[in-house]
């Protein structure tokens, strides 16, 4: 009988410890284990396209068919970044022409080739295909860390999310992040000079600073 009390006693530290070092793993499981310093959340990009089919002829559109692509771009609010193509059976020039013209108030120019859309063109129909992207950064913000406790010193699941979250919201063309602007191999003048032209054009003050422009508060008696 004393044996066997003894063997009780021996087995109850044994278990607590198991309880404690299993307490210590499941504390330990929301422990991050990215250990380079890339973020694991990197921008998305979307894309989404807009159709609009206008009557179409060899001779272009009538004015009541450009009034309402002209509509249309306004309700779209039609900008930079945003990519504007047609698909025309007849491949009327005229056409192209006139929703050129109309594009170009927004900005923006025609490209060539149209993505594969939902249904087919009728007859007589030239359909105007707008494809807009989005950017955005899934997964963020991310506070699923459950524990101080970093054994693998690693970056925290949350990052890298403040500025790709940023940067997905600032970039003013969301294709850039998949693909960057292509350069023709000459320097532009007009874009390669106008950082150094916008502190040229600055006046200097007599105190040596920049003189602000705008109007003063307050009414003239």
């Amino acid at each position: 009988m004393s044996f066997a009390n003894n063997s009780k006693l021996a087995k109850t530290p044994a278990l607590a410890l198991a309880i404690t070092l299993g307490l210590g793993v499941a504390g330990c499981s929301g422990m991050p284990d990215n250990q380079s310093l890339y973020s694991t959340n990197q921008p998305v990009v979307e894309r989404q396209n807009y159709t609009f089919d206008v009557r179409s002829a060899q001779s272009g559109m009538n004015i009541s068919e450009q009034q309402r692509v002209a509509a249309w771009f306004d309700s779209l609010e039609l900008g930079y970044g945003d990519r504007v193509s047609i698909d025309d059976p007849m491949a009327s020039s005229a056409t192209r022409d006139a929703i050129a013209k109309l594009a170009e108030r927004h900005g923006v120019l025609i490209e060539d080739g149209a993505p594969v859309t939902q249904g087919y063109v009728q007859p007589g129909n030239a359909r105007i295909v707008v494809t807009r992207s989005k950017a955005s950064v899934p997964g963020c913000p991310n506070w699923d860390d459950k524990s101080d406790v970093n054994f693998h010193n690693a970056t925290s699941k949350g990052y890298g999310c403040a500025t790709n979250s940023n940067l997905a919201a600032m970039v003013a063309n969301p294709e850039d992040l998949i693909q960057g602007q292509k350069g023709a191999g000459e320097t532009v003048i007009m874009s390669g000079t106008k950082a150094i032209d916008s502190f040229r054009d600055r006046a200097p003050s007599g105190n040596g600073g920049d003189v602000a422009g705008g109007g003063g508060t307050g009414g003239g008696n």
